[in-house]
């Protein structure tokens, strides 16, 4: 996992990096990278730790890009090389294991603050003097061991910041102590020596809470952002790590790691067991739940001959499994690999808040500096002692550093991205392109390709028709022979038809595919036309015209180049294709959302017209050749609608690329062979709609948590530089304000996404 290659002269690394505490770290961490010769992009997830790096292993390798990073001050490794449960588990460990280094820090900083703050106030609300020198020593004794316990981590990472010339968050932290426990020390010494004529206040105790208080907000943030991202570690739980593979020497299933597995083994799964595997049913009967993929909640049955997906899991009955993918290459590990992938980009308003936080932290010390300036002034002229001058502007610069700490901004956007691609994989929704969670959200209209998307995809021959003196079988051998190495969805239900019948049929001996009209094959010394009326017409003139036939229907028109130059037909298949049981509930439902839907086919008009009716859609194009779609797209788009494009993911691959939005049916097995924006696994047109809410509830937690960064540094910064927030408050409002972020985002598990029951669609 450490490095695999995208293009040929281009490699990609999956690098661990510690010690990211805000968006601010996230960019410096890139910028690092990207000074790195040969680095052509670097992605970095604050939420999980995580930097992804393109380069040119040409110019450069992972441990130089991992050393940058290291230098910049942020321990970077490569991925280690294993199975991604094992990656992520490691992940998972550290990730706890920092938590619980927090919560000791946090457990440490209380029972050092809290004691001698309680009875620091006993004392002044029962009326005693301020100052109690026994109480100031035991304050000096728990500050000191304050700062060093606890503010040797944020110590370690400001030096590796300024070595690096970076100010981090852990700088602002740094400081912010550092000025309240240097003045306290300060004050402390002077009223033992004499120097002030009345005893000035001592912020020792602020010191050691505000570090304790941070360290509560960090072991808080810690767990919620493995509770955010635990998408990728639940999908992996879903893979098993033995099988039961059949071995030629015994003929018995003996259990091997899923490791050892290869294409062509063949597993036993008992009921109960997940399959380890993608592949085909080569004995038994079960019922499987692929809800983890699909989304859909019942189980389908599963027999000889069908297709499995790997992570499923089998019911109640027994089935011998012969695998066609492993590894790599199954649809749990293409989900998983599109998830991190999604995890790891960046929308364009995360873009701009990564901005942002690149010039936060030096923003912020020039305010500390202006603050401290104006509270030297003020208490120059206002205040009888320089202690309470010092006093006042240790506070007001200590509680500006502390409350001004970016954590919240930084997490604000990738908080609620995690959660949403995690609840979107579990419904099958897919997000390749994180640019498309905004895209999805202005969506205005949906156009539907009809073959596979609102249709199933599985056309059957209805009827044939004959013109002139042959027969039923002739008409279907010869439309047979001319589609017969074509892969169109038609071409391949003439052949069945005409093997269902026994039918012999002849091997063209030349063959040429006209996209959108039809084939044109050589039996013999004849030329054999089977598609369109277009295709006929479009290689000479027809000797006759054909009897009508039922609307609805597709027609496939077969006929013979004569050596006149014009065309004979004699003969005619309709072809008609189900609609799904669902569509028609499907596209209601994108309707009552205020979305308009079109349907776009290459079908004849009486066709589309015919299964538009069905599913009660009441704009559609019909006779569109692939090549063609994608300017219809651009009309649409040209006429001011945000469109978004849902097809197969191959032959509407121009309509998809096209769109604002291209959305791509999966078929489970080949999900990395999809174009789409967005993948849905599921065939169901139901996954549209719920795409769409995602995006939509996505898109409002990741607003309101900017708007909760913002407005929380908005107005706590001036508060902070005018001395209405002491440094204990300022420090529990910074806590406060990261995991208010991540606790909105975490909201996303219980936005509703899914259909509604039909009952509410009537």
């Amino acid at each position: 996992m450490t490095a695999v290659p995208t293009e040929s002269a281009v490699h990609q690394v999956a690098l661990d990096v510690q010690g990211m505490d805000c968006a601010s770290c996230v960019v410096h961490v890139e910028k690092a990278a990207r000074q790195v010769g040969g680095v052509q992009q670097c992605q970095v997830s604050l939420t999980r730790g995580r930097a992804v790096v393109t380069f040119d292993p040409a110019q450069t390798s992972a441990g130089v890009i991992a050393a940058a990073i290291t230098h910049a001050g942020y321990n970077a490794a490569p991925e280690m090389d294993a199975p991604s449960a094992i990656v992520e588990e490691d992940r998972l460990r550290r990730h706890r294991e920092e938590a619980a280094a927090w919560l000791r820090r946090a457990i440490v900083g209380a029972a050092l603050w809290l004691p001698i703050e309680l009875a620091h106030w006993t004392i002044v609300l029962t009326g005693a003097h301020q100052w109690h020198r026994p109480l100031e020593w035991a304050a000096l004794a728990a500050g000191t061991l304050a700062i060093v316990y606890i503010g040797w981590a944020f110590y370690v990472g400001a030096i590796k910041g300024l070595r690096a010339k970076v100010a981090n968050m852990d700088c602002l932290i740094a400081m912010g102590a550092s000025v309240a426990y240097g003045y306290s020390l300060v004050a402390f010494i002077g009223a033992i020596l004499g120097w002030w004529v009345q005893p000035p206040s001592l912020y020792f105790m602020e010191s050691a809470g505000l570090l304790a208080l941070i360290s509560i907000g960090h072991y808080l943030e810690s767990r919620a952002r493995d509770a955010a991202g635990s998408a990728i570690h639940d999908l992996l739980q879903l893979a098993p790590s033995v099988a039961l593979r059949l071995t030629g020497a015994s003929g018995q299933f003996v259990e091997v790691p899923v490791s050892q597995l290869k294409s062509g083994d063949q597993v036993l799964v008992r009921p109960g067991d997940r399959i380890p595997i993608d592949g085909v049913v080569v004995d038994g009967r079960s019922s499987v739940d692929e809800s983890m993929l699909t989304g859909e909640p019942l189980p389908v049955l599963r027999a000889p001959g069908d297709e499995v997906i790997g992570g499923t899991m089998n019911h109640d009955g027994r089935l011998v499994v012969r695998a066609t993918k492993v590894g790599a290459e199954t649809a749990l590990a293409q989900i998983i690999q599109l998830v991190e992938t999604a995890q790891s980009a960046k929308t364009p308003v995360q873009k701009l808040a990564d901005r942002i936080a690149g010039v936060f932290v030096p923003s912020v010390l020039g305010i500390a500096t202006l603050t401290a300036i104006g509270w030297f002034i003020y208490g120059s002229t206002h205040y009888a002692t320089a202690a309470e001058t010092w006093g006042a502007v240790a506070n007001a610069v200590c509680s500006v550093l502390i409350i001004a700490c970016p954590c919240a901004l930084g997490l604000a956007v990738p908080a609620a991205v995690m959660v949403g691609m995690g609840r979107g994989a579990g419904r099958g929704i897919l997000i390749r392109d994180i640019g498309a969670l905004q895209q999805a959200e202005k969506i205005q209209m949906i156009v539907l390709d009809k073959t596979g998307t609102v249709t199933t995809g599985k056309p059957t021959v209805r009827k044939v028709v004959t013109i002139g003196d042959v027969t039923e079988d002739d008409v279907l051998r010869f439309a047979a022979a001319g589609e017969l190495f074509s892969e169109h969805p038609l071409a391949k239900c003439i052949v069945q038809a005409a093997r269902a019948k026994k039918i012999d049929i002849p091997e063209p001996n030349g063959f040429t595919s006209e996209a959108g009209l039809g084939v044109v094959a050589t039996l013999g010394d004849k030329t054999l036309l089977v598609g369109s009326e277009a295709l006929l017409l479009k290689h000479g003139k027809l000797t006759s015209g054909y009897p009508a036939e039922e609307a609805g229907n597709t027609l496939v028109h077969v006929g013979w180049k004569r050596p006149d130059g014009k065309v004979e037909r004699f003969g005619l298949l309709t072809i008609a294709d189900r609609v799904k049981d669902d569509s028609a509930q499907a596209i209601a439902e994108l309707q009552a959302m205020g979305l308009t839907v079109v349907l776009l086919t290459g079908d004849n008009r009486a066709a589309a017209a015919a299964v538009a009716k069905q599913v009660g859609i009441t704009q559609f194009h019909a006779d569109v050749r692939p090549d063609q779609k994608a300017a219809v797209i651009r009309r649409l788009q040209a006429d001011g609608h945000k469109v978004a494009m849902v097809g197969d993911g191959i032959n509407d691959a121009p309509a998809l690329a096209q769109a604002d939005l291209g959305i791509a049916l999966g078929s489970g097995s080949d999900i990395a062979k999809e174009t789409g924006q967005i993948v849905l696994v599921s065939p169901s047109l139901h996954g549209i709609a719920t795409a769409i809410r995602l995006s939509r509830a996505t898109m409002t937690k990741i607003r309101q948590n900017l708007f909760l960064a913002f407005i929380y540094n908005v107005l706590a910064i001036p508060l902070a530089a005018f001395g209405i927030l002491n440094p204990l408050i300022a420090a529990g409002a910074m806590a406060f304000s990261d995991v208010s972020v991540i606790g909105n985002a975490l909201l996303l598990r219980r936005t509703r996404i899914d259909p509604k029951p039909p009952a509410e669609h009537r």
